[in-house]
């Protein structure tokens, strides 16, 4: 049975979940509207516009989030290594407890792709731009920092669709661990 939520950012959380399990198309209102435990007026209420409505709601959370503890942390840093090890135990922690996977590249799949183009495209853009500053500010030159910080954001996604595929998390686990590694060895 629905229930009656009071918040929306209570309906973001749920709906996030539903999207991570379902993806955007495969999320019919229906099929939110009984994974996620809130009816249809709520739905409505917090989100007028209906389903495009709630998947820019959870994707700004999502990049809230990353903004706050990863991207910035990130521009602000003046230990480059420390702040490569953060960002990385940040992302393993964050994408382990949220079912491996990230919202903004499941977005980039099936026939919505271009409705959640400019938002997916920023997003890695800002990631890839704050971690390749802040390799060249630890002495990398800048086409080396920016190579190196967008094959350290690829081999992080391309990680969690390994993990999801081979059903371990340690997979992913692994990998972070070795973009880590790559990466401090770069600043060495």
């Amino acid at each position: 049975m629905p229930r009656t939520l009071l918040e929306r950012p209570d309906a973001v959380r749920a709906l996030a979940g539903v999207f991570r399990r379902r993806g955007f198309e495969s999320s019919s209102l229906s099929v939110i509207q009984q994974e996620a435990g809130i009816g249809r007026g709520s739905l409505y209420h917090f989100f007028p516009n209906g389903k495009k409505d709630m998947a820019r709601a959870v994707l700004d959370q999502v990049r809230a989030w990353f903004e706050d503890e990863v991207f910035a942390p990130l521009r602000a840093a003046t230990d480059a290594v420390e702040a490569v090890s953060a960002m990385t135990k940040a992302v393993a922690d964050y994408f382990v407890s949220r079912e491996n996977v990230c919202l903004f590249a499941a977005m980039t799949l099936g026939e919505e792709k271009e409705t959640f183009a400019d938002e997916v495209k920023a997003y890695f853009v800002d990631w890839v731009d704050a971690l390749a500053a802040l390799l060249q500010r630890g002495g990398l030159t800048l086409e080396d920092a920016h190579e190196n910080a967008l094959d350290a954001v690829a081999g992080i996604q391309g990680g969690l669709i390994l993990t999801r595929a081979y059903g371990d998390e340690s997979t992913f686990l692994g990998i972070t661990g070795r973009v880590e590694r790559r990466l401090l060895a770069r600043l060495s």
